[in-house]
């Protein structure tokens, strides 16, 4: 009863989308249609028959590749680096006062004004890995640092009483209890990481990405191909965004079995 329940509402939640999206394709179409200057506003049918054409050139797929090889590599280094920082400032309260307030100014200053001053030191073509560090290491630490103090300490008790491991005491009991906020990072973070490396891509222009051509769009006055490519950036965000939560969830129910078997020896 509760699979078919579950069925049920995944195939809602499905049918809810599409029909969203059609709704705002719809918007979209009419707003097209009443401006009727496709220099101005190009039609979604316009859009998507560019970004297909566009799609059967070997060189979209290579500048696509390049950006999301940069805005992925940036997300990695960003979640080890904010694990890393969280798991000493969690334990450290004077690493924690120290760090605190220059995670709290990354967040508060605008991402313009970073790829501005990197801009005088850093490559262009790395300049997108090193924005998209400064864009997710915050929201990574602090939901890190969050599921690291929620341990519950019940069982770390059990942990020394039953004489665990340092390996597994991790696998047992800090990985369940952190997976949770770590999953909440990842999902606030993907997002945010997408936009702030296209958009120091156009501001530094690297020699193959997304965001020079849209540049070069903008320059030309090419408004179908910088929808176009818009509309690349937005498939390619939510493909990755969903693959990795789907499998950073199935990993976070697998820990739920393991800390499961740690409250059933306490208990």
């Amino acid at each position: 009863m509760i699979n078919t329940k579950s069925r049920g509402f995944k195939i809602y939640k499905i049918i809810s989308l599409i029909l969203s999206v059609l709704f705002w394709l719809g918007v979209w179409a009419l707003l097209a249609y009443r401006v009727n200057i496709e220099f101005l506003l190009p039609s979604p049918k316009a859009a998507i028959s560019a970004l297909i054409s566009l799609a059967r050139t070997a060189e979209f797929w290579q500048i696509s590749g390049e950006s999301l090889l940069r805005i992925l590599a940036g997300i990695v280094v960003a979640v080890v680096l904010g694990t890393l920082f969280a798991v000493f400032t969690a334990k450290i309260n004077t690493l924690d006062s120290l760090f605190s307030p220059l995670m709290t100014v990354i967040k508060a200053t605008p991402i313009a004004s970073f790829i501005i001053l990197a801009l005088l030191w850093i490559d262009r073509n790395t300049l997108p890995v090193f924005i998209t560090v400064l864009i997710v290491l915050p929201v990574v630490w602090s939901n890190v640092s969050a599921g690291i103090r929620s341990v519950d300490r019940g069982l770390l008790d059990v942990a020394k009483i039953y004489r665990f491991s340092f390996g597994k005491k991790i696998i047992k009991i800090y990985l369940p209890s952190v997976m949770p906020y770590f999953l909440a990072a990842c999902q606030s973070a993907l997002g945010m990481a997408w936009k702030a490396g296209i958009a120091a891509e156009v501001l530094c222009i690297p020699e193959r990405a997304i965001g020079t051509q849209m540049y070069f769009s903008k320059t030309y006055l090419q408004t179908t191909e910088l929808f176009a490519w818009t509309l690349a950036v937005i498939i390619f965000s939510v493909i990755i965004e969903k693959l990795l939560i789907f499998g950073l969830k199935k990993l976070v129910q697998r820990l739920h079995v393991a800390r499961g078997e740690v409250s059933d020896a306490n208990a």
